[in-house]
Protein backbone atom coordinates (compact mmCIF):
# COMPACT_ATOMS: atom_id res chain seq x y z
CA UNK A 1 0.00 0.00 0.00
CA UNK A 2 1.50 3.35 -0.61
CA UNK A 3 1.45 6.36 1.83
CA UNK A 4 -1.23 8.03 0.02
CA UNK A 5 -3.50 5.90 -0.37
CA UNK A 6 -5.80 5.77 2.90
CA UNK A 7 -5.98 2.93 5.03
CA UNK A 8 -8.82 0.43 5.93
CA UNK A 9 -10.30 0.95 9.07
CA UNK A 10 -9.45 -1.93 11.84
CA UNK A 11 -11.98 -3.86 13.22
CA UNK A 12 -10.22 -3.70 16.19
CA UNK A 13 -10.42 -0.92 19.14
CA UNK A 14 -7.10 -0.42 21.28
CA UNK A 15 -8.56 1.25 24.71
CA UNK A 16 -5.20 2.27 25.90
CA UNK A 17 -5.51 5.57 26.40
CA UNK A 18 -8.97 5.36 29.31
CA UNK A 19 -6.59 2.77 30.59
CA UNK A 20 -3.85 5.02 31.32
CA UNK A 21 -6.33 7.62 32.19
CA UNK A 22 -7.70 5.18 34.62
CA UNK A 23 -4.19 4.53 36.22
CA UNK A 24 -2.83 8.17 36.32
CA UNK A 25 -0.30 7.37 33.74
CA UNK A 26 1.52 8.67 31.15
CA UNK A 27 3.09 7.18 27.46
CA UNK A 28 6.32 8.35 28.92
CA UNK A 29 5.61 6.08 32.26
CA UNK A 30 4.31 3.22 30.33
CA UNK A 31 6.74 2.89 27.89
CA UNK A 32 9.96 2.77 30.43
CA UNK A 33 8.02 0.37 32.21
CA UNK A 34 7.24 -2.20 29.23
CA UNK A 35 10.58 -0.73 27.26
CA UNK A 36 8.42 0.06 24.26
CA UNK A 37 8.69 3.40 22.76
CA UNK A 38 6.47 6.40 22.98
CA UNK A 39 5.87 6.61 19.45
CA UNK A 40 4.60 3.39 18.88
CA UNK A 41 2.71 3.33 22.14
CA UNK A 42 0.80 6.13 20.87
CA UNK A 43 0.38 4.07 17.17
CA UNK A 44 -1.35 1.47 19.46
CA UNK A 45 -3.32 4.09 21.65
CA UNK A 46 -4.27 5.89 18.16
CA UNK A 47 -5.70 2.80 16.51
CA UNK A 48 -3.51 2.95 13.93
CA UNK A 49 -1.38 -0.57 14.30
CA UNK A 50 -1.99 -2.95 11.94
CA UNK A 51 0.19 -5.53 14.71
CA UNK A 52 0.84 -6.61 18.23
CA UNK A 53 3.36 -9.23 19.36
CA UNK A 54 1.81 -11.34 21.74
CA UNK A 55 4.85 -10.03 24.10
CA UNK A 56 4.04 -6.33 23.53
CA UNK A 57 0.13 -7.55 24.72
CA UNK A 58 1.77 -8.88 27.54
CA UNK A 59 4.00 -6.61 28.98
CA UNK A 60 1.33 -3.60 28.96
CA UNK A 61 -1.03 -5.60 30.29
CA UNK A 62 1.33 -6.97 33.18
CA UNK A 63 2.20 -3.13 33.73
CA UNK A 64 -1.26 -1.77 33.43
CA UNK A 65 -2.61 -4.76 35.81
CA UNK A 66 -5.52 -5.54 32.80
CA UNK A 67 -6.79 -8.41 30.62
CA UNK A 68 -6.38 -8.23 27.07
CA UNK A 69 -9.45 -7.82 26.60
CA UNK A 70 -9.72 -4.63 28.86
CA UNK A 71 -6.77 -3.44 25.93
CA UNK A 72 -8.32 -5.00 22.78
CA UNK A 73 -12.15 -5.23 21.41
CA UNK A 74 -13.19 -6.38 18.67
CA UNK A 75 -16.17 -4.55 16.32
CA UNK A 76 -16.77 -5.84 12.84
CA UNK A 77 -17.46 -3.66 10.05
CA UNK A 78 -20.71 -4.12 9.92
CA UNK A 79 -21.16 -3.45 13.41
CA UNK A 80 -19.46 -0.31 13.14
CA UNK A 81 -21.59 0.34 10.04
CA UNK A 82 -24.90 0.00 12.03
CA UNK A 83 -23.63 1.69 15.08
CA UNK A 84 -23.90 -1.21 17.02
CA UNK A 85 -20.91 -2.59 19.46
CA UNK A 86 -20.26 -5.68 21.29
CA UNK A 87 -20.76 -6.76 24.45
CA UNK A 88 -19.30 -9.15 26.53
CA UNK A 89 -22.72 -10.90 27.25
CA UNK A 90 -23.65 -11.43 23.38
CA UNK A 91 -19.99 -13.20 22.87
CA UNK A 92 -20.56 -15.13 26.49
CA UNK A 93 -24.35 -16.08 24.72
CA UNK A 94 -23.06 -16.85 21.47
CA UNK A 95 -24.87 -14.47 19.77
CA UNK A 96 -24.49 -10.90 18.13
CA UNK A 97 -28.04 -10.31 18.00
Amino acid sequence: MARDEPEEPTEFQCHLGELLEGRSMTLVELGERVGIGVVNLSILKNNRARAMRFSTLQAICRALDCEAGELLSYAPAWWQADGRLPTLSRWRCGTTS
